[in-house]
């Protein structure tokens, strides 16, 4: 999934709506809460691993349809996560095996 777009999703302090590019040529929406360890603007542009057949889950209004992928660990006590970036060389809608 390339990410076409990301904002913070307003009223939350947590979501991130990702418009994503997920090589079908419509665009997916998937908001996700990853804010308190990403800022919109610095994924933009990037390639994220999302999991895609499953149902639509309204969040603030919002229909998210996917789940983006992520890795969550401890540092020094307190708690990192890290979505799971992948080579911008591998194109929108590439399948995972």
């Amino acid at each position: 999934m390339k990410v076409k777009d990301c904002i913070a999703v307003p009223k939350s302090k947590k979501l991130l709506q990702f418009t994503l590019d997920d090589g079908t040529g419509r665009d997916r929406t998937i908001l996700s809460g990853v804010h308190a360890f990403y800022e919109p603007e610095d994924l933009v542009g990037k390639t994220l691993l999302a999991i895609i057949n499953l149902p639509p889950r309204s969040m603030m209004g919002i229909d998210s349809c996917g789940m983006l992928m992520s890795a969550i660990h401890e540092e020094d006590g307190e708690e990192k996560l890290n979505l799971i970036m992948l080579n911008d060389a591998i194109p929108a809608g590439a399948k995972l095996e």
